[in-house]
């Protein structure tokens, strides 16, 4: 089942020869995890939906608060009953006529779930490996921090991933710094300063990347930087970590010849189970 346009039913029915998501790439999505009929990062996900919008010259309906934009989500979920955790992915397009030049700035959205099998998060001991991917590079413009369904570099990314062996890939900016991995944000531990690149480098403005940053914040031995990671600080550092809204963390273990530690990134996951368990 699919909620399109706030009613539940088994498909969009969209047709994707005329829709200009499809068609130019007009269309923005917030990936969302639900755990136990909550949507966790609730206020976060709603007001990055809306300031992408905004960006992007959509029209906001009057209706889109963030309670509607939240009972949208789990009236999906109650179609459910084999989980108690979700992925979902809520999709709002621009619906109009036009070619580069759209006849209007109306919307409609599209929310779609799939269930998890874990319900906090976790991760285990297992070996995973990154490389660099420099087919293409993200520029750094604002663009570039918002999810749209321009996802090429990232598609070409995973591809070039899975041909290689390799565990993720990590993206680089048109300066050669390391911006993010292909579906995660990136953490760099050396010493007791902990550095993620700035949201002004290209990387995605991550929901789980704030509340890491949040987490790191408060902890009285760490410092935290928001700057640029070159590829050489890579085999300097003790710990590196990803993050995204699904998986949570996900520690790397090896970038070339280095071997990383995962013990940091474990307490972080303490933290960050505990946060949304008092949340």
């Amino acid at each position: 089942m699919v909620n399109f346009n706030g009613n539940i039913q088994e498909n969009s029915s969209i047709l994707i020869e005329n829709n200009r998501g499809f068609l130019f790439g007009d269309s923005i999505f917030e990936t969302i995890k639900v755990l136990n009929n909550k949507v966790l990062f609730l206020e976060d996900h709603y007001f990055r939906l809306m300031a992408s919008m905004r960006i992007c010259r959509m029209e906001i309906p009057m209706n889109f608060t963030m309670e509607y934009f939240e009972s949208q989500i789990l009236n999906l979920i109650t179609t459910f009953s084999n989980s108690n955790s979700y992925r979902v992915r809520f999709s709002v397009y621009r619906d109009s006529e036009g070619f580069y030049l759209p006849k209007s700035r109306n919307v409609q959205f599209v929310v779609t779930a799939s269930p998890l099998n874990s319900a906090l998060y976790s991760f285990g001991n297992e070996f995973y490996e990154v490389e660099l991917y420099k087919d293409f590079y993200v520029s750094k413009q604002l663009l570039s921090t918002l999810k749209t369904n321009n996802k090429m570099l990232q598609i070409t990314g995973s591809i070039f991933t899975e041909e290689n062996g390799y565990a993720n890939c990590l993206v680089l900016n048109d300066e050669k710094n390391v911006v993010e991995a292909l579906q995660s944000n990136i953490f760099m531990k050396t010493g007791n300063v902990v550095t993620t690149p700035p949201v002004s480098d290209g990387c995605l403005n991550g929901i789980m990347r704030k509340q890491i940053l949040d987490i790191l914040k408060k902890m009285e031995s760490i410092e935290v930087k928001e700057t640029s990671i070159s590829p050489f600080d890579l085999q300097k550092a003790d710990e590196l970590f990803l993050t995204n809204v699904i998986s949570g963390i996900q520690p790397v273990t090896k970038y070339r010849k280095k071997e990383y530690t995962t013990e940091f990134a474990s307490d972080v996951l303490k933290r960050l189970n505990a946060k949304i368990r008092l949340s």
